[in-house]
């Protein structure tokens, strides 16, 4: 089994974003991948970024918005903030061992880590790492952040939390929720943490990894596409400008806002932002939407919960 290590040497997040990408489809071997980017909010693949984020405050102070590819919330980077990633061949991913790998080199520190909920890594109940998957068509991504530095002020400052989310987690802030690790050990850097994890990824594996150019790969006209296409407005912002918030519900699975065009009693089109991580029950909702009646009455008995919450959500205020 051959073992790649990647870090990069930017903190641009399309560019980084980029590579990552390009190794989803392009990695032949289990690759790790830590990179870093300069105040960024990061939301999920189907998140409305007017909702989540506080785009004045952000733009104003000459930060980033980017969306990635993967489902979950909105999250924030900064150069106090480490980033990974597991680019896996699909006969290989699993998520306990990729999850393992944070465990133990954090655990270097003296940091007892376990995992909360659908996707966080919590210390002494606090959050310090938020994850997200996705498929690709050879390999599987799973890639998350590690909190050690963060600015917790612009954290609070840029990220728009759900009220409902909040309550769920009887907090009033999110900045209560999470926690910075050098606050628990102030030797935990960015760059001692690096090697520790590189560390764990080969000993989780079994084996020694490869440094893989990161200059190489941004070189790649493929990564180059990427990262116009990931900056671009299209992508961030989408058709997001024209549409309205018309419904909005809590559910165990997650937060989701529906925004409807519907004329004439059809729904012609619709915009799912949420922060679930089944993107594929979130394309099944749309589909199903786009062009039901409104004045009549989906049938989703055989359907999975997300998607009968979501039509039923659409179909919660009729006229």
């Amino acid at each position: 089994m051959k073992l790649q290590f990647v870090v990069s040497n930017q903190t641009n997040p399309y560019l980084n974003i980029a590579v990552e990408n390009y190794l989803v489809e392009c990695s032949e071997a289990v690759t790790m991948y830590l990179w870093r980017n300069h105040r960024t909010v990061v939301i999920g693949q189907n998140q409305n970024p007017y909702s989540e984020v506080n785009l004045e405050a952000l733009e104003a102070d000459g930060g980033y918005l980017m969306r990635r590819r993967t489902g979950g919330g909105a999250v924030y980077h900064d150069d106090g903030n480490l980033n990974f990633s597991f680019v896996v061949p699909k006969a290989m991913y699993d998520q306990t061992r990729q999850f393992r790998v944070i465990q133990r080199a954090v655990a270097d520190f003296g940091i007892v880590a376990e995992l909360s909920g659908r996707n966080d890594i919590l210390t002494g109940g606090r959050k310090f790492s938020g994850n997200a998957f996705s498929k690709g068509r050879r390999n599987d991504l799973h890639h998350g952040t590690i909190l050690i530095r963060g600015n917790m002020a612009d954290l609070q400052r840029y990220l728009k939390p759900k009220p409902a989310k909040l309550l769920k987690h009887g907090v009033s802030s999110v900045q209560s929720r999470v926690v910075n690790l050098a606050d628990l050990n102030p030797d935990i850097t960015p760059e001692s943490i690096a090697p520790r994890l590189r560390a764990a990824f080969e000993a989780e594996y079994s084996g020694c990894s490869e440094v893989v150019d990161y200059s190489a790969l941004v070189c790649k006209p493929e990564v180059q596409a990427l990262c116009s296409e990931f900056a671009s407005d299209e992508w961030l912002y989408g058709r997001w400008r024209t549409f309205t918030a018309q419904r909005s519900g809590h559910f165990e699975w997650g937060e989701v806002e529906l925004q409807l065009v519907v004329d004439d009693g059809i729904i012609r089109d619709v915009q799912i932002a949420s922060d679930a991580l089944n993107l594929a029950a979130l394309d099944e909702a749309r589909r199903l939407l786009v062009g039901a009646d409104t004045g009549k009455t989906l049938v989703t008995d055989d359907r999975s919960p997300i998607v009968r919450d979501i039509i039923n959500l659409a179909f919660s205020e009729r006229g």
